[in-house]
């Protein structure tokens, strides 16, 4: 890839799926689209779309998020109608996911930007072909990856998991937030932040709250929560970027 087309990146992934980072991809995309920057979003692959022949609900939400202009077919590059993993929503529906092909999508998603932002699918080790997971998808963009955890009972284990996990494949790791953070926490839910920014080693960017509204509230709800947390910095520090 030539160097002048190059842009700082993040691959959102979740220790689960459920966990909300769909979300929190479209939120650190509007929030630094409100910075001013020009934000390339992508949704490699997206199960569960009832219409194939438009992006799904993530890559619409994300589009939106970033104010993106970029060509639907370099956004969500493969859809898939059945909401099962993406090997065998692809199987069953004959469709050949060439990672090939998303990493070139990626190159002009990239092209121009200032940041681009992916979302994979369910969490790293969800198998996208054959033998082929999201970790590998992941390794093969080159872009660190940014975790969702949840708060409740047994993100320690989850998030954990799926740290080593990444360290154990050598994948680059930009830290991890927590997300859906209730207003009245239980104490697993309480404890949870200081326990994984202690055991995780990784750094913790922030914990998000519970929000409510339509996807796009919630993710300027989110977005304006990203703007208020001291440790944005950090996540803004490691990308390089001045805003």
């Amino acid at each position: 890839m030539p160097a002048d087309r190059r842009c700082p990146g993040l691959f959102v992934t979740g220790t689960d799926t459920g966990v909300g980072k769909s979300a929190i991809a479209a939120a650190l995309a509007r929030y630094f689209s409100r910075q001013g920057l020009s934000v390339g979003v992508m949704k490699p692959c997206e199960t569960g779309v009832a219409d194939v022949s438009r992006p799904g609900d993530d890559a619409r939400l994300l589009r939106w998020a970033a104010d993106s202009r970029d060509d639907d077919r370099i956004i969500a590059p493969y859809r898939l109608t059945e909401p099962l993993a993406p090997s065998l929503a692809a199987s069953r529906e004959g469709v050949v996911i060439d990672p090939g092909h998303i990493a070139d999508c990626l190159l002009q998603v990239q092209c121009g930007k200032d940041l681009v932002i992916v979302e994979g699918a369910g969490g790293l080790m969800v198998p996208l072909r054959g033998g082929y997971l999201i970790a590998d998808l992941a390794r093969d963009l080159g872009l660190p990856l940014l975790v969702v955890s949840r708060a409740s009972l047994g993100t320690i284990n989850h998030t954990l998991l799926t740290v080593f996990a990444a360290r154990a494949m050598e994948l680059p790791l930009a830290g991890f937030v927590i997300n859906r953070m209730p207003a009245k926490p239980d104490v697993a839910e309480q404890e949870a932040p200081h326990q994984l920014a202690s055991l995780a080693s990784a750094d913790l960017f922030g914990v998000f709250p519970e929000v409510a509204g339509t996807a796009e509230e919630q993710v300027e709800q989110l977005a304006d929560a990203f703007a208020g947390m001291p440790t944005r910095s950090w996540l803004i520090n490691s990308l390089g970027l001045s805003v």
